[in-house]
């Protein structure tokens, strides 16, 4: 077995070069590639201008209600900002372009995005500038995991098939090459990228010290499979490598083999880093010996081009980024580049398509494997926030003492006061889930970038944290609950006991995944928190217990009816009057039956119109679980399908603002 030190000892370069080598002997043809062309793509925004007429009163009731009001009823204006206009072009295989600029279709080897829809996360893995990652995972856990996620030690079997076309021993020593690269790939990574010495360092964040920003962008992209240098990725192992800079160093711009140089949306040149100074020196700019070639490309488009001007006053120039671009569209660059675009995709191209892209499944794992690998890290970064639990421990311990100090030994035959303790403690359990938003909403932008890389499936991902909420929820019930039940003086009988237990725990867990389904439904923290608060509001407005079912108005039925609070309570209520103790004719000395016609406990639950059929348990504990199954649905659909994103100001031009508060 080689160990990640053996396949690095003589360096990245001679790493993947073996590697390619040993690899194509057996494939008999060079690794599989990705070539990227895009036919006239555009990207355009809609953007809401501001009011320039606003004015700035005092923060009174009336100035607040007034402003809110007008705002509703005038009508926005909205401008089409032209993010990029129409370009087309080639990235090929093999090569590595910078993508330099001011802060219709792509296919990938002939085929569409929709028709590669599943599979082409697994090839194509974008790295962001925001670092996102679990910061009480070390680094290499961090990698870990993502290994495992891209199918961990197992080469695809797809992929072996492949390696038979080299002599027995080239094949033989592909197949060893891969599977020991396989076996210690995020080790691999962790030395690629300079983390030998912090890769048992948490990764940290604003409030939990770890490894540096530098060091925390590099975790990133190694965790997106990138994890190589890539100058040497893209010669060795045919990899098409795009990265955006804003002004790289000299040595860091001369790494790239092609230069695409946009500004506002324009595409001003893309080809070959090394012929573009000789480009731009034909059309009368020159740059100086002084100045970086990155520095001096950025500047063109802008005033401070005319530093570089070389020709006479009375010669012309590009001034604008739309010139330079209607000037590199008559080039015969941009022309052999629209040909290459246009023409014919490569045949081996076409067959590492079928052979091997389509082949690969949109998932490494089974569902099974996926949530096993994603339930070890929720347990993993649960256990890691010792503050967190301890201060829940504490929390659910102090409250449970309070409330039974207050309602210590109750009188069963006060209906008011033990439903009223049962009230307390689903609205404890209810309101201890809040908590939990700001950290469901931080984590949501990890989710965001894993599952476009196909880390895992949202169902995964779901269903692992419902998972890594029943410790808590367990420990709660058992803290709070035995408290409760004994110091309050419920009935005395274990079936009743058990019962009430397994529905605080039913209350824990459902409430848990609708908090989880708030904070993935809502685009921040604060929505989430005022949408949360007035859910509680309204599940202990309408839970039969506030107000009874018979005075709920007929309009509003509907909400006690679906209120899963309504549900447990009335099953609790009828856990505790139905049991034998209090099925008797006569309690404490007084015959319900002789006065009532009915035992004292059926008695008690008809002054709440509750019923007094114990079917009733069972049918909230269903209810319970299918509340728990139709969230966990909302909260895959809300995260499949629904992406929320940081809030940027973006600057339309004052122009076309002009323009078009002019037509409206």
């Amino acid at each position: 077995m080689i160990s990640a030190s053996g396949f690095l000892a003589n360096g990245s370069d001679t790493f993947h070069a073996t590697t390619s080598r040993t690899v194509e002997a057996a494939l008999g043809h060079e690794l599989p590639q990705l070539e990227i062309r895009f036919h006239d793509l555009a990207i355009s925004a809609e953007l809401v201008l501001a009011s320039k007429q606003g004015k700035h009163d005092l923060p009174t009731l009336w100035n607040h209600a007034k402003t809110s009001f007008v705002g509703l009823c005038n009508r926005k204006h909205s401008v089409t900002k032209d993010i990029v206009h129409p370009v087309t072009g080639v990235l090929k295989p093999s090569t590595m372009t910078l993508v330099l600029g001011q802060p219709g279709t792509i296919t990938y080897n002939g085929l569409t995005k929709a028709e590669l829809q599943h599979h082409l996360p697994q090839f194509i893995s974008y790295t962001g500038q925001r670092d996102h990652h679990y910061h009480t995972l070390s680094v290499h856990e961090t990698l870990a995991f993502a290994h495992q996620c891209h199918g961990g030690a197992v080469v695809p079997r797809h992929v072996l098939d492949a390696l038979v076309h080299g002599t027995s021993d080239e094949n033989a020593d592909a197949v060893r090459v891969l599977e020991a690269l396989y076996a210690v790939y995020p080790d691999v990574v962790v030395q690629q990228l300079g983390l030998t010495n912090c890769k048992d360092t948490v990764v940290g964040n604003a409030m939990l010290r770890g490894v540096s920003g530098g060091e925390r962008k590099l975790v990133t992209v190694g965790e997106m499979e990138f994890g190589m240098k890539p100058q040497s990725a893209a010669r060795h192992l045919k990899k098409t490598i795009v990265v955006t800079l804003v002004q790289p160093a000299p040595k860091v711009f001369h790494l790239f083999d092609d230069v695409i140089l946009f500004n506002q949306g324009y595409i001003m040149y893309h080809g070959r880093g090394s012929d573009s100074v000789g480009y731009f020196e034909a059309m009368g700019f020159t740059c100086p010996p002084y100045r970086d070639v990155a520095d001096f490309l950025l500047d063109l488009g802008t005033p401070q081009q005319d530093q570089y001007l070389a020709v006479g006053d009375g010669a012309t120039v590009p001034r604008l980024p739309s010139e330079f671009a209607s000037l590199f569209q008559q080039s015969a660059m941009h022309q052999a580049m629209v040909d290459c675009a246009k023409g014919p995709t490569s045949p081996q191209l076409l067959a590492d398509t079928s052979s091997y892209m389509q082949q690969t499944p949109a998932f490494h794992n089974s569902f099974g494997k996926s949530v096993t690998h994603v339930i070890k890290r929720q347990f993993t970064v649960v256990l890691r926030n010792r503050a967190f639990i301890i201060s829940r421990v504490m929390m659910t311990l102090t409250m449970g003492l309070l409330y039974e100090s207050s309602f210590y030994q109750v009188d069963p035959q006060l209906p008011q006061v033990v439903i009223g303790v049962t009230f307390q403690s689903l609205q404890f359990f209810i309101v201890s889930q809040i908590p939990n938003l700001p950290a469901i909403l931080d984590n949501r932008h990890i989710f965001y970038k894993q599952r476009d890389a196909n880390f895992f499936s949202t169902l995964s991902f779901v269903v692992a944290y419902s998972v890594s909420q029943i410790p808590f929820a367990t420990l709660e019930t058992l803290v709070f609950g035995n408290i409760m039940y004994w110091v309050s003086g419920f009935v005395t009988d274990a079936t009743a006991y058990v019962t009430y237990m397994c529905m605080l725990f039913l209350v824990s867990f459902t409430f848990s995944a609708w908090f989880f389904f708030v904070g993935s439904a809502s685009p921040d923290l604060h929505v989430a928190k005022p949408l949360a608060m007035m859910s509680v509001d309204v599940v202990i407005l309408f839970d039969g217990f506030v107000i009874v079912e018979k005075d709920i108005p007929v309009y509003f039925i509907w909400l006690f009816w679906i209120n899963p609070v309504a549900w447990v309570m009335r099953a609790l209520a009828i856990n505790q009057y139905t049991a034998p103790v209090f099925q008797n004719d006569t309690f404490d000395g007084f015959n319900y039956k002789l006065a009532l016609n009915q035992t004292m406990g059926d008695f008690q639950l008809r002054l709440f119109n509750f019923p007094t059929d114990t079917n009733w348990i069972s049918y909230a504990m269903a209810f319970m679980l299918m509340c728990y199954v139709l969230l966990t649905f909302l909260s895959c659909v809300v995260l499949e399908a629904k992406r929320y994103h940081a809030h940027e100001h973006v600057h339309a031009p004052a122009a076309i603002a002009t323009d078009t508060v002019a037509d409206t």
